[in-house]
């Protein structure tokens, strides 16, 4: 009888051992396969995973098969998983969880990070009736675990502390946040989640309640969650379920599998029915990135490189290989964008595009195509697009060197506040708000910035703001609503001569640093205003079929002023001096347009929609200026030019991608465009050779051109393709300087680039490995070139160029992200009939840099100090830019540039230190050769032609603190 007792004595004891389910570390949801057939119902992959003591998954199985693409998908997901193992009492064990990954219709809802518009996510969510996975409840009622922290892409790991969310009457989802780019680590105790009457499930991070989301194919969103003990719990636990005992349940170990059988043999169940939850992923058939048209084709996704210090978010076009920037006219004017070997000026040669939005502004004072990116806030940005090339046929006007399009997104939920101040007066305050019900397409920021600049005459102020709203209209349809609004004001210090600079002749102190960054007008700066409003309409159709429409307004005015002569344009009244050559180019613009495109929900050839419409309507009511300005004063003494421009612009596109072998893909597209301008010049002569006449006149144009564009893409192995790319591309024609009734002229490009790329992921690898490198040649009909006199580019005739570049990224999970790129190009004047096919031959271009290189690295992670967990981060910026050619056979010198950021966070508090320019480079940021007269207006101008150069930043140092703030309301 003893024994009898003695035995039940010890099970009961054994009984007493609590036994605690794996929790999620670190689980990126599995991606929408590419090569995946269109869905028209869910589709369902069961695995059972064995997580061994070290909470590794040692085994994974495919218990329920919904086709090999969809269980490659889930498996190659699975492995990558960490947990904190499951434990009995202190001792961790090994278990086995059966985990259903459902892939589900886009229908089904759920939005993400998106490209060109449209939404992409991969969502959590808990499934009931299932036996495996899930933990017993407390017998408090409330969840006895509580969730694994998770990053999304490019955020930090974020010290979190515990919160509780409560529920009354109905089941309440508290939701936690995800890291925008840029944010600093998160890290430490996790979310509980309570229940009252009814029960709240505690949401991944990012998500709305009950469901998390990441974009395909971003790395980090944790997707996973073990219900009621670790779990991401978006279902109900009643009250009497939370009462019951036992160990954890579906999360089995090989000695409890007969107890467990003998238990449900009895009727007898760990937890009641009410309370079964399964570890499940689904993940929505949604609008991923397309596959690129070209090696050159770059979907760059910030993420943890969003840590390197950057200025605005021009900055991060530096993230595609072979792209540089310059900026002669100080914060608030845009920036000089060289890319692929051409001097785009400020946009001549590159579209660049806002959630679609065109920027570039027809006709502007300060160059055709002028587009200024500096309104945009950088912490609002999820990722680029940048086509260097034109091979997508839905690249447009300016799209000669390539296109570059910026996609918002705020992927931490709740309230981002941050301050910096630094050298030379800088303060910065940024606000952004993503409201924690909403997705991360929601979102509002808010940016001001004002400095005294890092010399003389530099200072600059200005405010930015954007929100941006995602309606949901139905299953199938969303509405996006965008919009911000801009202005800003700074001084420019202009260019000033080598000579001047060598001789301490600029009116500062005679030391050699004031003489570097001294000016000689204090004339010279600008002001800028911009308004956007915008609304996108995303229809998903029958067969997985989309339809998007846009609509869009833009309302801006620009005022540019600058002097690079010094006294040498003017041609004064007789017995008068020169009264100076600063230019003020004056620009006030409204835009209207449409866009939209139609991808039928087709398979052909094994290619699921490989059809592609589009249509683009935009419409331009502009007035530019230009006029001289008196070195004393700045008053107005003569107008160079006045016109009211309007030009409408229809165009229309199709692009089809078929595979006709399992190895190849090709891929052609046509797009057609048409312009219609009509100027209104009001600055015609009051007389002619005919004799008194009045001063505005009228002329009409058109325009009209078709360019195709084609790529073949072959397999070589499951990492390693090789494509091959063409297409011609123009360049609309600057309406001042057409002629009445003109078939108006246009630049047209032709460019061809074959090259490799190889992508390493997947198969347990807990990083990723990506790498291109290309070769290309472009021969453009009408190029152009800076010309002085008249402070914008002017056309010189046709130009070729013959370049290449190779670039690389690696990212280990949410731990260090990698990427460098390097890139040579020649460009050249052809010789006069001499071959199209001799690329090499002919003058060099000026100021276009042959080589360039670029380095952005991020090291995140954390550490324990008196017993808080705080997160870390360094990251790093390297800039190297070759000799620039200048004209009369001159070169400029070379520049190396090194930024550096540390960031240490704690809790919702961080702090963070950066350093640009850290090795204190005296470097020249723009370097002319050309003739000038500074000296004053009765000097002799010289004949020579000389170096002038607009001073780089010096040193700078910023201190920045953030708060991260979560406007959730906690339950009493």
């Amino acid at each position: 009888m003893w024994i009898a007792m003695l035995v039940m004595c010890a099970m009961g004891a054994l009984e007493e051992v609590p036994i605690t389910p794996p929790v999620p570390v670190e689980a990126a949801p599995p991606s929408m396969p590419v090569d995946a057939p269109v869905l028209e119902r869910p589709a369902t992959v069961v695995l059972r995973l064995t997580i061994d003591e070290a909470g590794e998954v040692s085994r994974a199985e495919v218990q329920a098969s919904a086709g090999r693409v969809f269980d490659r998908a889930a498996m190659e997901a699975a492995v990558r998983w960490r947990f904190q193992p499951a434990r009995r009492g202190e001792a961790p064990l090994e278990v086995r969880v059966d985990v259903p990954v459902h892939f589900v219709p886009e229908a089904a809802g759920g939005v993400g990070a998106h490209h060109h518009g449209e939404a992409m996510a991969a969502t959590a969510v808990p499934a009931r009736g299932s036996e495996s996975t899930g933990a017993r409840s407390t017998s408090n009622g409330s969840a006895a675990g509580a969730e694994a922290p998770s990053e999304a892409p490019g955020s930090a790991m974020e010290s979190r502390s515990s919160r509780d969310a409560s529920a009354r009457g109905a089941a309440a989802g508290s939701e936690s946040s995800s890291d925008a780019p840029g944010s600093a680590a998160e890290s430490g105790s996790l979310r509980k989640a309570s229940a009252q009457g009814s029960a709240a499930g505690a949401a991944l991070p990012g998500e709305a309640p009950g469901s998390a989301t990441a974009s395909r194919p971003a790395r980090g969103a944790s997707a996973l969650g073990l219900a009621a003990g670790g779990a991401s719990s978006g279902e109900a636990t009643s009250p009497a379920s939370s009462t019951q005992a036992g160990s954890a349940q579906g999360a089995s170990t090989p000695d409890d599998a007969e107890s467990s059988d003998s238990l449900r043999e009895q009727g007898v169940t760990r937890e009641t029915k009410s309370s079964e939850r399964v570890l499940s992923t689904t993940v929505r058939d949604v609008a991923a990135a397309p596959p690129p048209v070209a090696v050159g084709d770059f979907h760059i996704e910030v993420g943890q490189l969003a840590d390197v210090p950057r200025n605005s978010a021009s900055d991060l076009m530096l993230l595609a290989p072979g792209v540089m920037l310059a900026n002669h006219g100080g914060e608030g004017h845009a920036e000089t964008v060289f890319i692929r070997g051409f001097d785009a000026g400020e946009g001549k040669d590159v579209e660049m595009r806002l959630n679609g939005v065109p920027l570039n502004e027809v006709s502007h004072a300060h160059g055709h195509g002028y587009a200024d990116t500096y309104f945009i806030i950088p912490e609002l940005v999820d990722a680029l697009r940048v086509t260097e090339g034109p091979y997508d046929a839905s690249q447009g006007d300016f799209g000669v060197a390539g296109t570059v399009e910026y996609q918002l997104g705020l992927k931490r939920r709740g309230l981002t506040t941050s301050v910096s101040y630094g050298s030379f007066a800088s303060r910065r305050l940024a606000l952004v708000w993503g409201p924690p019900e909403s997705s991360e397409a929601t979102f509002v920021g808010l940016l001001l910035r004002q400095g005294d600049g890092f010399g003389p005459n530099r200072s600059f102020a200005n405010a930015s703001a954007m929100a941006q709203v995602e309606l949901l209209l139905g299953d199938d349809t969303r509405l996006r609503l965008l919009g911000t609004s801009y202005g800003a004001r700074f001084a420019s210090a202009g260019v000033v001569r080598e000579t001047d600079v060598v001789d301490s002749r600029l009116p500062c102190a005679p030391d050699a640093d004031s003489q570097f960054f001294c000016f000689y007008d204090e004339n010279q700066g600008g002001a800028s205003q911009r308004h956007i409003v915008s609304a996108e309409l995303q229809s998903r159709l029958k067969r997985g079929g989309r339809l998007v429409q846009q609509g869009y307004v833009v309302l801006r005015q620009t005022r540019i002023r600058d002097n690079f002569t010094g006294f040498m344009q003017d041609t004064p009244p007789v017995g008068q001096s020169q009264r100076g050559d600063t230019a003020e180019g004056f620009y006030r613009g409204n835009t209207l347009g449409l866009r939209g495109r139609y991808i039928p929900g087709l398979t052909l050839l094994g290619e699921a929609r490989p059809l592609e419409l589009g249509y683009v309507a935009r419409y331009d009511d502009v007035r530019t200026r230009s006029r001289r300005l008196r070195d004393s004063g700045g008053a107005p003494y003569a107008t160079l030019y006045d016109n009211q421009v309007r030009t409408t612009n229809l165009g229309g596109y199709a692009s089809l991608r078929v595979s006709p072998r399992p190895w190849l893909t090709l891929r052609a597209g046509l797009r057609l465009d048409t312009f219609l301008f009509g100027v209104e010049d009001l600055n015609r002569p009051a007389v002619d050779r005919d004799g008194p006449r009045l001063t505005d006149e009228s002329v009409d144009a058109y325009g009209f051109f078709a360019s195709p564009r084609a790529s073949a893409e072959v397999k070589l192995s499951p990492r390693l393709t090789w494509m091959t790319s063409a297409g011609l591309g123009a360049r609309s024609s600057d309406a001042a300087a057409l002629s009445d009734a003109e078939l108006a002229p246009y630049a047209r490009v032709a460019s061809g680039e074959t090259g490799l790329g190889w992508r390493l992921e997947g198969e347990g690898h807990p990083y990723t490995l990506e790498a291109r490198g290309a070769v290309f040649a472009t021969r453009v009909s009408q190029d152009f070139v800076f010309d002085e006199r008249l402070g914008r580019n002017q056309p010189i005739g046709a130009s070729q160029r013959l370049g290449a570049f190779a670039t690389g990224r690696f990212v280990w999970s949410e731990w260090m992200d990698v990427q460098a790129s390097i890139a040579w190009a020649r460009a050249t004047l052809p010789t006069p009939g001499a071959s199209a096919w001799k690329l090499w031959d002919g003058a060099v271009m000026p100021y276009i840099p042959a080589l360039l290189g670029r380095l952005d690295a991020s090291v995140r992670g954390d550490v324990t100090l008196a017993g808080e967990r705080v997160g870390w981060n360094v990251a790093l910026g390297h800039s190297a830019v070759g000799p620039r050619p200048l004209p009369l056979d001159r070169y400029s010198a070379p520049v190396f540039l090194f930024d550096v950021a540390t960031r240490a966070r704690w809790s919702w508090v961080e702090f963070g230190v950066s350093v640009e320019n850290a090795l204190d480079t005296r470097w020249r940021e723009t370097e002319l050769n050309y003739v000038s007269n500074f000296r004053g207006a009765d000097a002799p101008a010289s004949l020579l032609a000389t170096r002038h150069f607009t001073a780089g930043p010096p040193r700078t140092f910023r201190g920045t603190l953030t708060l991260y703030l979560d406007f959730e309301e906690d339950s009493p």
